[in-house]
């Protein structure tokens, strides 16, 4: 199936690394140009150098948390890649139980959300574009050590963006969410979790009918299709990428 995805470009938060990075790899594939951020000026730069191979790809270190900040890499993004047919939030702070936390992480989850595509409403409305937050199962239940502010922030992510379906879809701009379960990065949580919490791992990949996490590829695959022209008329929509973790049932 033809993706139509050549020619677009393409800004992502939180790509150095993991879904974001995995994520960006997979549209640079296709022919997409890629602008990247992250926190870390060296991990982006790195990033950068790694990807270049693959097509146009630029990047800059951005405090998420930074809403200013956020809104000037949107402008300058636009400007270096000529435009923006696709927004990819996947900017998350870990999950914080302390006050100064909640709001460190409001700033990161939440505004840095509405800010990035405000800043970049106009360029994506210029051509039919689309925007796709990264939510996670744990909206729909809790799991492990249950209530925290990254599944109450994600829970805003997907509310958010969704309604945006509703606003922006006026415009021509489709805005879905892409929710994984437990996935497996090289260096992430499920990794130190599989080094040092063997029985819990293992339990938990046994919950999926095939047996095993799912990967960030699984991730990218889903974002790639609804970022793509064959999605044109999928708008509003939280897929589940999960293997059937989640035993819910939704009509």
């Amino acid at each position: 199936m033809e993706l139509g995805l050549a020619g677009k470009k393409a800004l992502i938060t939180g790509a150095t690394k993991g879904i974001g990075r995995t994520v960006a790899e997979t549209l640079l594939a296709e022919g997409v140009s890629v602008a990247i951020c992250a926190r870390n000026a060296e991990g982006v730069e790195k990033a950068v150098e790694e990807m270049s191979a693959l097509g146009t790809v630029v990047g800059s270190a951005v405090d998420a948390g930074d809403g200013e900040a956020v809104a000037a890499w949107v402008a300058s993004s636009a400007e270096q890649l000529g435009g923006i047919d696709i927004y990819v939030h996947n900017t998350s702070g870990k999950g914080a139980k302390t006050p100064e936390g909640w709001m460190d992480n409001f700033n990161i989850d939440m505004m840095s959300l509405v800010l990035g595509v405000g800043a970049a409403q106009e360029a994506l409305a210029d051509g039919g574009g689309s925007v796709i937050s990264i939510g996670t199962t744990a909206t729909a239940e809790h799991f492990a050590s249950g209530s925290n502010s990254y599944s109450a922030f994600k829970s805003a992510v997907t509310n958010w963006t969704l309604g945006q379906a509703q606003v922006l879809g006026k415009q021509g701009v489709r805005c879905n969410v892409v929710s994984p379960g437990p996935i497996f990065v090289e260096g992430g949580d499920w990794n130190m979790i599989k080094d040092h919490m063997a029985d819990f791992y293992e339990a938990t990949a046994k919950t999926h009918p095939g047996g095993a996490l799912g990967t960030t590829q699984d991730v990218a695959n889903v974002v790639a299709f609804l970022a793509s022209d064959a999605a044109k008329h999928v708008n509003g929509v939280n897929v589940t990428v999960d293997g059937g973790f989640l035993k819910r049932i939704d009509f």
